[in-house]
């Protein structure tokens, strides 16, 4: 098994600077211990944690200059975690929560790149009992999480399961097909839905088709 490689960016993201290390493409792979087999991730799906993905770069944008105030954070299968990146760089209660075990790893290198605290991280599924330690969150966020046909409703039950009675919650929709899905078990959940108005990601934008979701209970 050869080491992994990557390379290093530095996405302009409004008045901040956000360095960040991701694997330098899909070809590559590195399960030691068989950590990740174990949670069920494949060798093909092992690298999709450590790639930007378009939505990815849109959410990150949109929490430029998105209200945050005291709020607890949540960022749901952050992967490289722009979004918590660009967050912690504005001093937000971000943490972060992915299932793959080399995700803390890569958030944290990437938070050192920055000259930044450390981002609380849960590795956990998301058909897993609450961590009761992590609490509830007032706002959670997430990017192009849904591939599966059994997302919207695994993700749907997650977020409940960590949302405070009055929160917030911001999808942006990578365009899969399975967002109309996510929408109607939100609103089972009692979550009122509105889209927001689209922003262009960094990379390729003439090939971009995801939408931004929002959710409110409470």
């Amino acid at each position: 098994m050869s080491a992994l490689r990557y390379r290093f960016h530095t996405r302009e993201l409004g008045e901040y600077d956000i360095h960040y290390r991701a694997l330098r493409d899909r070809n590559q792979y590195e399960d030691l211990g068989g950590e990740a087999e174990a949670v069920g991730i494949s060798p093909a799906s092992w690298p999709l944690f450590g790639v930007v993905w378009q939505a990815g770069e849109v959410l990150a944008k949109l929490m430029v200059s998105y209200e945050i105030g005291s709020r607890r954070i949540l960022e749901v299968g952050c992967g490289v975690g722009l979004a918590s990146l660009l967050l912690n760089k504005r001093h937000a209660n971000i943490t972060a929560t992915d299932i793959h075990p080399a995700a803390r790893r890569n958030l944290q290198f990437n938070t050192r790149l920055n000259n930044d605290r450390d981002i609380p991280f849960l590795r956990t599924a998301w058909e897993d009992p609450r961590l009761e330690q992590a609490g509830l969150f007032d706002l959670i966020i997430a990017s192009d999480v849904l591939f599966e046909p059994d997302h919207a409703d695994k993700l749907s039950a997650f977020i409940d399961r960590y949302a405070e009675a009055r929160c917030e919650v911001v999808l942006v929709d990578g365009g899969r097909g399975l967002g109309p899905r996510f929408t109607r078990r939100m609103q089972a959940l009692g979550y009122q839905h509105r889209q927001l108005l689209g922003i262009d990601p960094l990379s390729n934008p003439e090939s971009y088709k995801g939408k931004i979701q929002r959710y409110r209970k409470g």
